[in-house]
């Protein structure tokens, strides 16, 4: 199995490393600029206009569509507002220091253009054959746009359309399911033990059951009571939990900045100085170039919002309306609120507290030195655990990494490692083995616990009020996870609907409960295996969306242009108060 998982990333890392070059990154935030300039800045009339649509303004009952304004929103908005605001956001500031969180802002503010044209194209060319369940998305978009350029281009949309649905299911078994709930699992069983402590008592300390195995299953059951509603009843839902979610975890967050007021000025200007210079290694932080923060911080901020993937415009296609423009400005809302509020709380929770460079647990008498496990593999020559520095005492599973550095070219890594029992119930170390051409060599004797993703923000919570995070930060987890996960089955679901018809939806649905469970087995362990597979299903989703919003993006500005022209004319009006 260690073979298996070992080549899987290994893989992984090798597309991603296409999927993530910068050239791609640098063609993203060219895009996004484009719209940015060719809709004369339509993000302004977002927060604006399309504010009072959300509000209902402009609702009517009588449009074609399953649910409201709101409710299209809120369905997109547990979608992108999900653990890539908590955890995603924690893995950018761990590996790309505070300057990942400039380049967030980047994206967030791009991306409300880039959200706003692909919703509009989606609803120019959305199906609604069938007015209360229309469908929508870039399959439609392909399929339909490129039959009226003419029957020779019928089988290319059709190719283009297939593909795009191959790589929404992707991300949605991805980014959109095992991402989720893998740090729900995470979170869970490391931050509140006590529910380990319940199972054992109940099962007699069997192996089969854990705290992972029965968050999977607990969260698949709940997710599948949801979907099988369909989009009313996930509109529903979504409309519920998205405002009481995100308030209560906006509202913890600023107490933490509260308690730091006098730090935010440093803390920003750290954000932006990291941003275009590097940033020195400091305790448990590896140390970061430009490079990296620009790569990780767009990395997650396009998995968080969303923007150019294609996803949101699957939801907001089952809006009722007929103004195609007037939903994708109420599209335009989402990287605003999920990036520019939501993760950016959070970042800030992080570097507030110090937990994204904080310091080592414990430290080894004297600093190990590395012995050969094989063909270019290295681990400790010591299993022994060193004392820690504080009065708690080593736990059974505890993730815990030290510092590698290549001799070669001087890379610094973590090696990370597991607290096991071994005989006579003694605790040792269990180390992962560094892969490395050249013998490598520690840094220092220092040890440090590995939090993984949202692990990594409950522990910043933790650190200003003492248990605060393992509770508060386990909630929103649960919260956010969950209706990430209801919603993502939806924009999956309408993938499987296209390629293969009604009879495939609920085989698919089985299969996308049981990868909720496989998520939560363990077969993931470091923060650069966590970030590879969230970044697959992003990449290739962007690959396929993006040319699909080029090619009609002409048609898409017309629409958009043609209908703020009607608004400054008073031709939209408030069809309720009419």
């Amino acid at each position: 199995m260690d073979h298996f998982v070992s080549t899987f990333n290994q893989i992984m890392e090798v597309i991603n490393g296409v999927l993530w070059h910068d050239a791609a990154l640098y063609a993203i935030l060219g895009i996004g600029i484009l719209f940015t300039f060719w809709s004369g800045f339509c993000q302004y009339r977002a927060l604006t206009h399309g504010v009072a649509i959300t509000l209902g303004k402009y609702d009517d009952p009588d449009d074609p569509g399953a649910i409201n304004h709101f409710q299209a929103l809120s369905t997109a908005l547990s979608a992108t507002v999900g653990i890539g605001n908590i955890g995603g956001v924690a893995t950018a500031v761990a590996l790309g220091g505070p300057g990942a969180v400039f380049w967030m802002w980047i994206v967030g503010l791009i991306g409300m253009a880039l959200k706003t044209t692909e919703v509009t194209l989606a609803m120019l060319y959305r199906n609604t054959d069938d007015p209360d369940n229309p469908h929508g998305g870039a399959m439609w978009v392909a399929d339909k746009g490129f039959r009226q350029m003419g029957p020779k281009w019928a089988p290319v949309g059709k190719a283009i359309a297939s593909l795009f649905c191959v790589t929404l299911l992707i991300a949605t078994i991805t980014g959109g399911n095992m991402f989720q709930a893998f740090n729900v699992a995470e979170v869970t069983s490391k931050d509140v033990p006590q529910i380990q402590y319940l199972i054992n008592s109940w099962t007699g300390g069997s192996q089969l059951v854990n705290a992972r195995l029965l968050t999977g299953v607990l969260l698949a059951v709940l997710a599948a009571l949801v979907i099988i509603g369909g989009i009313k009843r996930i509109g529903q839902v979504a409309g519920a939990l998205v405002p009481f979610m995100c308030g209560l975890y906006l509202l913890l967050a600023c107490y933490v900045l509260f308690v730091h007021f006098n730090d935010i000025p440093t803390i920003f200007a750290s954000i932006v100085r990291s941003a275009f210079a590097s940033t020195e290694a400091q305790g448990a932080f590896l140390g970061g170039t430009i490079g990296s923060a620009f790569s990780y911080g767009m990395q997650r901020a396009l998995f968080s919002n969303e923007a150019g993937q294609g996803s949101a415009p699957i939801a907001h296609s089952a809006a009722k309306t007929d103004e195609p423009v007037r939903e994708g400005l109420v599209a335009g809302l989402e990287p605003f609120i999920d990036t520019l509020v939501v993760c950016t709380m959070t970042a800030l929770v992080i570097l507030a507290s110090g937990a994204w460079n904080r310091e080592p647990i414990a430290s080894f008498a004297s600093t190990p030195d590395l012995k050969s496990a094989g063909d270019g593999k290295w681990i400790p020559d010591t299993i022994e655990l060193p004392q820690k520095t504080s009065k708690e005492a080593w736990q059974e599973g505890e993730s815990i990494f030290v510092i590698v550095e290549s001799t070669s070219h001087g890379e610094r890594r973590r090696l990370t490692g597991t607290v096991h029992r071994r005989d006579q119930n003694r605790l040792a170390i269990d180390w992962d083995v560094f892969d490395s051409a050249d013998k490598p060599r520690l840094v220092s004797a220092d040890v440090f616990n590995n939090y993984l993703g949202a692990a990594l923000t409950s522990h910043a919570f933790n650190r200003v009020v003492p248990g605060m995070g393992s509770w508060i930060v386990l909630l929103a987890v649960w919260l956010f996870a969950f209706s990430t996960v209801i919603s993502w089955n939806y924009y999956g679901e309408q993938g499987i609907l296209y390629l293969f018809g009604e009879r495939s939806i609920l085989p698919y649905r089985v299969f996308y409960c049981v990868c909720i469970v496989v998520a939560c087995t363990g077969l993931i362990r470091t923060e650069r295996e966590l970030n590879n597979l969230t970044n697959i299903g992003t990449g290739v989703m962007l690959f396929a969306n993006l040319p699909i919003c080029l090619i009609f993006g002409k048609q898409t500005m017309n629409a958009y242009h043609d209908y703020l022209r009607r608004l400054k004319a008073g031709e939209v009006t408030d069809r309720r108060g009419s």
